[in-house]
């Protein structure tokens, strides 16, 4: 019998853009994975299909590259190996960013959002979710944030979110606000 050890680990990334290329990947593997549900892409009027990389990557790869500079405060990714299975990012510098996704009412220095929360679908069940969402609460919480969630409240993730302890604050155009209460 053979035994595999793999090392799962969460690194925070110093320059997020130079993962880029890898980025785009690992969001198709999960865009995949979701039937084209997860990212949303919902400024895009002919989504492309989940066989489609060449187009899917022309229209999420400008987004991609906005988020990686200019709104995320850290990103972090899990990796088995040297694969990225999932990804987590905080935004909590709300200030002068073009943030229109966020409700005015939570706009605060107290704020923390969990953003580009990932699993690559090949690794669900394994808890990897679990840890990098702990990680997240955790990380605002030391930098005196309050954890905030906006998504949609069709995908499965809403579902995910409450079952972990957040709980829900507020609809805001298409999204839903969630913030996170405890105990999940």
């Amino acid at each position: 019998m053979v035994t595999w050890v793999v090392k799962v680990r969460i690194k925070r990334i110093e320059n997020p853009i130079e993962l880029k290329d890898e980025l785009v990947r690992f969001v198709f593997r999960v865009y995949q994975g979701t039937n084209g549900a997860y990212p949303a892409l919902e400024w895009v009027e002919n989504k492309p299909s989940t066989h489609d990389f060449e187009g899917f990557r022309r229209v999420y790869e400008p987004f991609l590259e906005f988020r990686l500079t200019k709104e995320f405060d850290e990103l972090y990714v899990l990796k088995e190996g040297e694969r990225i299975v999932g990804t987590v990012a905080l935004v909590y510098n709300l200030e002068g960013k073009d943030v229109w996704w966020v409700p005015g009412e939570i706009k605060g220095e107290r704020t923390g959002l969990i953003e580009f929360f990932m699993v690559d679908p090949a690794h669900k069940g394994k808890g990897y979710g679990s840890k990098l969402l702990e990680f997240a609460i955790n990380r605002l919480r030391n930098l005196g944030k309050e954890p905030y969630v906006i998504t949609f409240p069709n995908l499965e993730a809403y579902g995910y979110y409450l079952r972990k302890g957040f709980e829900k604050v507020m609809d805001y155009k298409e999204f839903v606000v969630l913030k996170y209460k405890g105990s999940g």
